[in-house]
């Protein structure tokens, strides 16, 4: 499996955003987005002006880094937004945001994504009490997502969910009194998606 071995924040110092790929600590005075305003690299780029391609292209990488994909996982998703009906690049976020390692962040099974893709891919999750080891998997309005049902994993679970406990649960989840177990209330709508992109330019760079 492909993955970032890059350090993580110069990725978010990159796109001038705080992209939360390294969790908890994107919350505190440590973050290098809000310590480092230059982006990185050598060259001191700060006040270039973007060409019109240039903001397409950013904010392009900006969702495909938020989200933890690469550019063949992206381009599939794309063209499956595509097929469906209604505006693609709405329907584009709703399937990144789907998919299980958004969700298990979200819940805070995972301190970050790539974090949440660890715990699915060691096998420690089932949905519908059904083992899912595939980050990718896209939820479904109903799924009831916990633990396996085993010691270590269910003690682990807990422990990350205890130790992020002031993380703000989107309203289309919701999260059981003891933290273990997670439900799908409904499929996100565009409103219910945090991210500050501009899906119509990535739709425009991609559909070129």
């Amino acid at each position: 499996m492909a993955r970032h071995i890059d350090p993580k924040c110069k990725l978010c110092r990159r796109e001038g955003v705080k992209l939360y790929l390294k969790g908890i600590r994107c919350e505190t005075p440590k973050c290098s987005v809000a310590k480092r305003k230059n982006v990185p690299g050598q060259l001191k780029r700060r006040g270039r002006k973007l060409s019109d391609y240039g903001i397409h292209f950013r904010e392009k990488q900006k969702l495909k880094r938020f989200y933890g994909v690469f550019e063949r996982q992206f381009r599939h998703c794309f063209a499956k937004a595509e097929r469906k009906k209604g505006n693609t690049g709405e329907n584009l976020l709703i399937l990144l945001e789907r998919r299980l390692d958004n969700v298990l962040f979200h819940l805070g099974y995972g301190f970050s994504r790539s974090h949440a893709r660890q715990v699915i891919n060691h096998g420690h999750i089932t949905v519908n009490n059904r083992k899912v080891d595939i980050a990718s998997y896209l939820i479904k309005s109903g799924d009831l997502i916990k633990p396996i049902n085993k010691e270590d994993s269910v003690k682990m679970i807990k422990l990350n969910v205890d130790s992020d406990n002031n993380r703000d649960l989107p309203s289309w989840l919701e999260l059981g009194d003891d933290g273990l177990e997670g439900r799908v209330l409904h499929l996100p709508t565009r409103d219910e998606i945090s991210i500050n992109i501009q899906e119509q330019l990535v739709v425009e760079l991609c559909s070129k």
